[in-house]
């Protein structure tokens, strides 16, 4: 199991922090319509920018962190690869329904998951973390730029959120063995509560 003393994990947070904040500062925004034209930028900035996607996938790499042992890089691994075969499926078929409430709904799930200290077995745990990323990988297909170059574009969103599960799981890491209980429910409990707001918005 990975050791991480406290100072060392805040630090790491801090520069994850920083890192995803000169990428929301990025002006090309996933989701306003205005697309840069480079497929890796493009996918770079797509899950950083878009409330729902960056909330979901801290909130997997939370989780797992939390459960520790070999869920803390099978979940997010698991996540990721559904998330591609999704986007490569949303790259060129039609547009689903509910995938905005889908997408929603696994930010609630998650954040709860992360508030209750849920512990499943590897397997279950990838398939929900699975099942959640076909959502959120169909919308990233889905809004391939137009011009943009479909590999770098998936290369783009897929180190962006692994990424951001590195900065979860780290995160985790750190709840899970030095901070108090109630760090670990305020933190779930506000992604919980943004993905009802996200459902009813």
């Amino acid at each position: 199991m990975m050791k991480i003393s406290a100072k060392s994990g805040a630090k790491i947070g801090a520069f994850g922090a920083a890192a995803l904040l000169v990428l929301a500062a990025t002006p090309a925004l996933a989701h306003v319509g205005h697309h840069p034209t480079n497929g890796f930028l493009a996918g770079l900035t797509h899950p950083p920018t878009g409330l729902d996607h960056l909330l979901a996938m801290l909130a997997v790499g939370l989780w797992a962190g939390i459960v520790g042992g070999r869920a803390a890089w099978g979940w997010p691994a698991a996540f990721v690869a559904a998330m591609t075969a999704a986007a490569l499926y949303g790259m060129v078929g039609p547009w689903l329904p509910g995938v905005e409430l889908a997408i929603a709904g696994s930010v609630l799930a998650l954040g709860l998951a992360v508030a209750l200290r849920l512990s499943a077995p590897l397997v279950v745990g990838a398939a929900a973390c699975g099942a959640f990323a076909l959502a959120h990988g169909y919308a990233h297909g889905a809004e391939l730029p137009l011009g943009a170059g479909a590999a770098g574009y998936v290369a783009g969103f897929v180190l962006a959120t692994a990424a951001l599960h590195a900065v979860g799981v780290l995160a985790g890491r750190l709840m899970a063995r030095d901070l108090p209980l109630w760090a670990t429910r305020g933190a779930g409990g506000v992604v919980a509560a943004m993905g009802v707001l996200l459902l009813v918005g």
